[in-house]
């Protein structure tokens, strides 16, 4: 036995490859709407017609297979920042990274363009800091210098603010401790970033009573990375997925 298939100039294999100049050809040579067309020219059209598609969806299944690669090396680094953050090992040079690559990156957007006004708004809106920088310094030094010299700011003001922190939360803690100690041993205590989120950080008040408040700003650093990961990871999930759908 044997199977014969027919392909219509209509279907969506022959419509993408040229199928109406095939149609045109057939015209011309008075073929007959609906009329079973039997021409090598039509042949070899369908052929080549399987072969690119073929083609196209072997590169479509190749570029799928660099996009899980290259997601797989982003995952694996996204779960290490996380496993840092949550065991607390290696937060510390994580953060430190992070603010060195922050601050640089300021530094060099707005020095570029030589807009030191710019530069101290979004400073400002950004980390709440009022950089304490000549503008004409900020103009005529380096990118190296400025960064700088705006990192150490940064790094005085991060500890400065950290130190706020734990003396505003301490007495309470120590309130806490003293009075209710006998029933409580964590305590959840509400960070917000000032705009329209909150984050519930969990503090050991005997820990934190010992360390002077230094273990809760650890803790505190650990919810906000944690957060900031988590979000930024879904907002890259989601954009990845859009690209994935489009190839």
């Amino acid at each position: 036995g044997s199977s014969q298939f027919y392909v219509s100039l209509e279907d969506n294999l022959m419509r993408l490859f040229q199928s109406e100049r095939i149609a045109r050809l057939m015209d011309r040579m008075g073929h007959k709407e609906g009329e079973v067309i039997q021409h090598s020219m039509v042949t070899k059209s369908i052929e080549r017609a399987q072969k690119k598609v073929e083609e196209n969806n072997f590169g479509i299944r190749k570029r799928l297979l660099e996009y899980d690669d290259v997601m797989n090396i982003q995952r694996e680094a996204i779960y290490k920042r996380r496993e840092n953050a949550l065991s607390g090992e290696r937060l510390a040079v994580d953060l430190n990274n992070m603010f060195e690559s922050m601050t640089e990156s300021l530094v060099a957007d707005h020095k570029n363009n030589g807009a030191f006004e710019s530069f101290r708004r979004e400073s400002i809106a950004l980390l709440g800091l009022d950089p304490q920088i000549d503008p004409i310094d900020f103009q005529e030094g380096s990118i190296d210098q400025v960064d700088e010299r705006y990192r150490t700011q940064f790094n005085e003001f991060y500890h400065r603010k950290g130190q706020h922190i734990t003396d505003a939360l301490m007495p309470v803690i120590r309130n806490v401790h003293e009075n209710e100690g006998h029933r409580y041993k964590r305590i959840a205590i509400p960070f917000t970033d000032g705009r329209s989120k909150v984050l519930p950080i969990a503090a050991d008040l005997a820990t934190a009573v010992e360390s002077n408040g230094k273990s809760v700003m650890r803790d505190i650093e650990k919810a906000v990375t944690l957060a900031i990961i988590d979000e930024r990871w879904k907002e890259h999930l989601r954009a990845m997925d859009e690209l994935k759908d489009a190839v």
